[in-house]
């Protein structure tokens, strides 16, 4: 019997680095509205008293950042000055410029523009990757959400954090915090929590010793199965002994800057583009969507039970520079069928997945905080369970 353990971290969406993924793809999602094809690259810096929102975006209409920018910070949570940061008072700056000429020519595949210049058809089937990398995509059996049993519990309890607070179930919460869970895993396999830590800003005057109690028992033992909590659990809320100063007043927020929350919680290796901001030409997002999708479907379909993809490309071609497949000794049949399976079940170029998985529309600021994958509270593309018997087919 072997035993390990294995921790990982979510973020509240008060937390500045999630703050600047959710405007980024605020602003994202109101192009993809109105102009399906635009160029999205929206990058957020949020800091004491200000938004700097900057980034390369080709489009054929208007919307206006710095009050889409105000909308969230308002909903997030910062909506007075109690919290150091006000969506009404503090600053917001923008600086945008147009798409390189050089990285659209090697995305472009339009076929036929009319009298105006509007792009009437294109060529989906060779358009070309927006960037060179690599991407990762991961599934496991351990949860029904086919994802890893602590990044699953890390952002549940970041959510229940936001929910007590918004509800007020918990008084004097404000908006920015953390979870952490470490699991005992017996054999690979997850047996119990070893310890759960939680950092939640609050307002001044709250009292250390009620508050954890009230996070132990309407937050940690709210989400977490009994049956994996035990006398040998250990928990932390607050470890500094105080939480007041947060949000962009106590940390600079950028956008990008939390990819292995929005993923794995570090099970699974991570090409290293983030996806907030980018529309879906860019392969860091769509790639790294389609390798997920890839994923729960071989797990689904039982050829594994857990199981690594990779996917790299090059600018400006469409099809992927390599595929691999690493089940990590857990394949049912052999890694070489499986990899055959996928090729032949899922076409792998950046306009088919765009075009079969519909990402030109604006389902990003929903998924922007507490994770892309495995997210059942949201109807996702790439979470479809819908490639099954192809590959069960194809695989024999």
């Amino acid at each position: 019997m072997q035993k390990k353990l294995f921790t990982s971290e979510s973020v509240t969406e008060g937390h500045p680095d999630k703050m600047a993924d959710q405007i980024s793809d605020a602003v994202l999602d109101a192009i993809l509205k109105d102009d399906p094809r635009g160029r999205v690259a929206c990058e957020t810096l949020l800091t004491n008293g200000i938004c700097f929102v900057a980034g390369e975006i080709t489009t054929k209409t208007y919307v206006d950042i710095p009050k889409i920018a105000r909308g969230v910070i308002k909903e997030i949570g910062y909506a007075n000055g109690d919290c150091g940061f006000n969506w009404e008072t503090s600053g917001v700056a923008v600086a945008i410029k147009e798409q390189s000429s050089d990285i659209a020519r090697g995305v472009d595949s339009y076929k036929e523009k009319d009298s105006t210049g509007e792009i009437v058809s294109e060529d989906l089937e060779n358009l070309g990757a927006g960037d060179q990398g690599l991407m990762f995509g991961y599934a496991c059996d351990e949860t029904k959400e086919l994802m890893p049993l602590p990044i699953v519990l890390a952002h549940k309890l970041c959510q229940r954090l936001a929910e007590v607070r918004k509800k007020g179930i918990i008084k004097g919460l404000r908006p920015d915090g953390k979870s952490q869970v470490t699991v005992e895993y017996v054999d690979d396999k997850p047996s119990r929590i070893e310890n759960v830590l939680i950092a939640a800003q609050h307002e001044p005057d709250v009292k250390q010793p009620e508050l954890k109690k009230q996070i132990i028992d309407k937050v940690i033992k709210n989400v977490i199965d009994a049956k994996l909590l035990d006398s040998k659990t250990k928990y932390f809320v607050n470890t500094t002994g105080k939480f007041v100063i947060g949000g962009p007043q106590g940390d600079t927020g950028l956008t990008g800057r939390k990819i292995i929350v929005d993923t794995y919680g570090g099970m699974a290796r991570h090409g290293g583009g983030c996806f907030s901001g980018k529309d879906p030409s860019k392969v860091d997002r769509s790639g790294s969507y389609a390798a997920r999708w890839v994923a729960k479907n071989v797990v689904a379909a039982g050829l594994a039970e857990r199981v690594e993809i990779q996917i790299a490309y090059a600018i400006g071609r469409p099809e992927p520079m390599s595929v691999r497949v690493d089940t990590f000794g857990t394949c049912t049949i052999d890694e070489v069928k499986i990899e055959a399976a996928i090729l032949k079940v899922f076409d792998l170029r950046p306009g088919m997945i765009i075009s079969e998985l519909n990402l030109r529309q604006p389902i990003y600021r929903q998924c922007a905080a507490y994770g892309h994958f495995g997210r059942p509270d949201l109807d996702l593309p790439w979470e479809k369970t819908d490639k099954v018997e192809e590959l069960k087919k194809a695989a024999k």
